[in-house]
């Protein structure tokens, strides 16, 4: 059977399934790419039958709600194949929006600034921004599985990325660690917030969750940041596009002088939160 014959039965499968059928031919794209070929070069080509062995074996635990990212093992962000399996959340485009935010900030308001990045995950931000500024980076999460995942992102990819085990910025206070930029992607889904499926069954719930409104975590960085962020520093957070002006009031409740902003991303959502000039 040719490759465009397979992706249209594909896109039959998913739709059948009640998935997204777009699925069939990014997951046949991505097959094609790990092997170096060119999906829309072969789309009248025969399709090597231990390569749609594969495809029909992932299709169909797409088919069965789980995440693209886990099927594939990986997840492009920032332009960087970031690993990922069930013990990191898989790395979102509004988390990318986060570290263009960043990188600008850098440009306009820094010089080889020291860099953390808490509750990282697969150390896709933490990654990113050292990949982009060529500048080393720490980063903490409280999951050993996770810190295996983004070891290994930061070892294929080449970035200078240190990793801690602790809580939040604990790992950072122990060590007596100061940072220009402190950016922190932390759970913030309430815990009465109706999920996705796919997400609740396959993601971890550590990674998930902040609270019964969002902002259990976000406290626990803000009450200690002073404690890790140096004078003229920044805060940068990723946020939940429904709680914006509930970390702007608690931003503001321990920093009352800062510069405190609120961005959206690019669907018009409040997705980032910035605290610039610390103790300024």
């Amino acid at each position: 059977m040719i490759v465009k014959d397979i992706v249209n039965n594909g896109v039959r499968t998913c739709e059948n399934a009640g998935v997204y059928s777009g699925f069939a031919r990014f997951l046949m794209l991505e097959l094609l790419r790990e092997k170096d070929l060119d999906m829309f070069l072969l789309l009248d080509e025969t399709l090597d039958e231990s390569i749609l062995k594969e495809y029909n074996e992932k299709l169909e635990r797409i088919c069965n709600d789980e995440p693209m990212g886990y099927v594939l093992g990986y997840q492009w962000f920032y332009g960087y194949k970031i690993g990922v399996n069930e013990s990191v959340l898989i790395p979102r485009e509004e988390t990318e929006e986060l570290v263009g935010l960043i990188l600008g900030e850098v440009d306009d308001n820094f010089e080889n600034p020291t860099i953390a990045d808490v509750a990282t995950g697969s150390g896709a931000i933490a990654i990113a921004l050292s990949k982009d500024l060529d500048l080393p980076v720490v980063a903490t999460d409280i999951s050993e599985e996770a810190l295996v995942v983004a070891n290994k992102n930061a070892k294929d990819l080449d970035a200078k990325v240190t990793f801690y085990q602790g809580d939040m910025l604990e790992p950072l206070i122990e060590k007596d660690l100061k940072f220009d930029i402190l950016v922190c992607n932390p759970p913030y889904i309430k815990n009465t917030e109706h999920i996705q499926s796919s997400v609740l069954k396959f993601e971890p719930h550590v990674a998930l969750f902040g609270g019964n409104d969002g902002l259990f975590f976000y406290n626990k960085v803000l009450e200690k940041a002073h404690l890790v962020v140096n004078k003229g520093g920044m805060i940068a957070f990723e946020i939940g596009f429904d709680i914006g002006d509930a970390i702007v009031e608690l931003s503001r409740h321990y920093f009352p002088n800062q510069d405190i902003t609120l961005h959206k991303d690019i669907n018009g959502l409040d997705r980032m939160v910035l605290i610039k000039d610390i103790g300024v």
